[in-house]
C-alpha cells in the first residue's frame, strides 16, 4: 500500500472478522418478527425475490407490494439509537454506510417505477408488535406507498 492511500477494506482483528461473518443477510430476527405478524394476519407471501430490484425480503406478487426489513445499523435509520458509527476506520464505514443508503433508495425507486408499492420496516419497529401489525395491515390494504 502506498503512502497516503486508504485501504479498500478496514484493518480488523480475527475476532472482528468472525463477528462480521456471522451477520445474517436473510432470516434475521426482525425479518422473522415481520413474517410472524403477517402470518398472524392470515397473509401469504413469498420470500427474497431475486428477480426484483433489491431482492425484497417479503413480496406479495398479486398485490405488487414489497417489504424490506432493514437493520437500523447497516441501513442507517436516521435518529435511531442503533445507528452508530465505529470509531476504528470511521472514514471507511461512513463511505460504506452512505453507499448502502444510496443503494436502498435506488432499489426502492426502481421497484416503484415497475409499479410496486414499497414498505421499509426498520429493525427497531419490530419491537412493538401491536404497532408493527397495524403498519402491515395498513400497507397491505392501502393503495399508496408506505414507509415505516
Amino acid at each position: 500500500m502506498s503512502s497516503g492511500t486508504m485501504p479498500s477494506k478496514p484493518l480488523t482483528d480475527a475476532a472482528t472478522s468472525e463477528r462480521m461473518r456471522k451477520i445474517r443477510k436473510k432470516n434475521t430476527k426482525p425479518e422473522l418478527a415481520v413474517r410472524a405478524a403477517l402470518r398472524g394476519l392470515g397473509l401469504h407471501y413469498r420470500l427474497h425475490a431475486p428477480e426484483l430490484p433489491g431482492t425484497p425480503d417479503i413480496v406479495f406478487r398479486k398485490l405488487r407490494k414489497a417489504i424490506f426489513v432493514h437493520g437500523c445499523y447497516w441501513h442507517r435509520h436516521e435518529g435511531c439509537r442503533l445507528t452508530t458509527t465505529p470509531k476504528n476506520n470511521s472514514e471507511f464505514w461512513i463511505t460504506k454506510f452512505a453507499a448502502n443508503v444510496a443503494r436502498d433508495a435506488r432499489k426502492a425507486q426502481q421497484l416503484r417505477e415497475l409499479g410496486w408499492d414499497v414498505l421499509v420496516i426498520w429493525q427497531c419497529a419490530t419491537n412493538d408488535q401491536e404497532s408493527l401489525v397495524e403498519t402491515l395491515r395498513e400497507f397491505i390494504s392501502n393503495e399508496k406507498n408506505c414507509e415505516s
